[in-house]
């Protein structure tokens, strides 16, 4: 069994930006280069209420039938749209135990969002604010981060526009399902362990929904090695888990550190209720070149970066995904989809 630890993942608060900003840039480069991890509260956007709003939002969203659901599928080549106990691992080769609905800001008039302000009010107005907030405090911890690494304070906020056409960032809505009534299949958990593919993730979390773990000993964003030592991650309604993600740890030449990190299942005596997260996926533009100052590695297109992530980290279980679609292994009675979507995020 996987042994927990108390690591302390650091707390930082944005509160009074203007005025403290040389010292929150100083906290948060020093998480990103020793942590990896790092919580961030008291941010003036996306306020409490903000939060709280996109939580019922999605909940809401979730609850409506899969038949609905389902009319926005899975693009693949997007990374975007729904998808239910579809995303294998490398680490389990399993499918996670959850469902979610990836959307860019850029399409948010496409096909892509889902059509249902019908039976949502608003879906589209809250879920595109949001973003619209959340981008705002993204640029601020990542204006952070390239001063600390000796860039311009914009270097990256210039290639992160969601308005783009050649946007890359996702918001991704999470579902985790609930184990009271569903036992969850020998073997899987909710998400099995893994690094983001992008530059900087940010994820929303609801109090009482805990099961977020770090793992250290990711040495860099080539190797796929784990600790045995998994720290949890306790959840906050109103605060900002934010990790690096191998994008970002590439750029900054591994000085950054992206870790393994997973949702596991709910332990004894804890809540089985289903789980929301929502998880905003910084990316930069496709056409932004990755490399870092002390250029360790060779220059890449964004685009370039996160398919050749992707072959990289599922290769190892092709054989195995294979053979689970040949067989039917993954089939469920109340999903009927295989396990064979292949993210870009987390």
């Amino acid at each position: 069994m996987m042994a927990s630890d108390s690591r302390q993942i650091p707390r930082i608060s944005l509160h009074d930006w203007e005025n403290r900003k040389n010292e929150i840039q100083k906290e948060i480069m020093h998480a990103a280069e020793n942590v990896g991890f790092f919580i961030i509260k008291d941010q003036d956007t996306p306020s409490r209420a903000d939060i709280e709003e996109i939580f019922k939002t999605s909940e809401a969203f979730f609850q409506l039938s899969d038949e609905v659901k389902g009319q926005t599928p899975f693009i693949r080549e997007q990374n975007t749209g729904w998808e239910k106990r579809a995303q294998i691992r490398p680490s389990t080769n399993l499918p996670d135990q959850k469902e979610s609905i990836q959307l860019q800001y850029h399409r948010r008039k496409d096909q892509t969002w889902p059509q249902v302000d019908d039976q949502i009010p608003d879906f589209h107005q809250t879920v595109a604010g949001f973003m619209e907030k959340t981008q705002v405090v993204s640029m601020r911890i990542l204006s952070c981060l390239a001063i600390g690494l000796g860039l311009e304070e914009d270097y990256f906020t210039k290639i992160h526009d969601i308005t783009s056409n050649e946007a890359m960032t996702t918001l991704r809505l999470l579902h985790y399902h609930e184990t009271e009534n569903r036992a969850i299949p020998d073997g899987h958990i909710r998400a099995g362990a893994h690094t983001d593919y992008d530059f900087l993730t940010l994820l929303f979390q609801r109090t009482g929904e805990d099961g977020l773990e770090v793992c250290p000993g990711r040495e860099c964003y080539t190797s796929f090695g784990m600790s045995d030592v998994w720290t949890p991650v306790k959840a906050s309604t109103g605060e900002i888990v934010c990790n690096i993600g191998d994008m970002l740890m590439s750029l900054s030449d591994d000085r950054l550190k992206s870790l393994f990190h997973r949702v596991r299942n709910p332990r004894t005596g804890e809540s089985r209720k289903a789980r929301h997260s929502i998880a905003f996926f910084n990316q930069p533009i496709r056409s932004a070149i990755i490399q870092g100052p002390l250029k360790k590695y060779p220059p890449v297109l964004a685009k370039d970066f996160i398919l050749d992530a992707a072959r990289r980290n599922y290769a190892q279980g092709e054989k195995e995904r294979l053979e689970a679609v040949q067989n039917s292994k993954f089939q469920y009675p109340d999903s009927g989809q295989t396990g064979i979507i292949l993210s870009a995020n987390a």
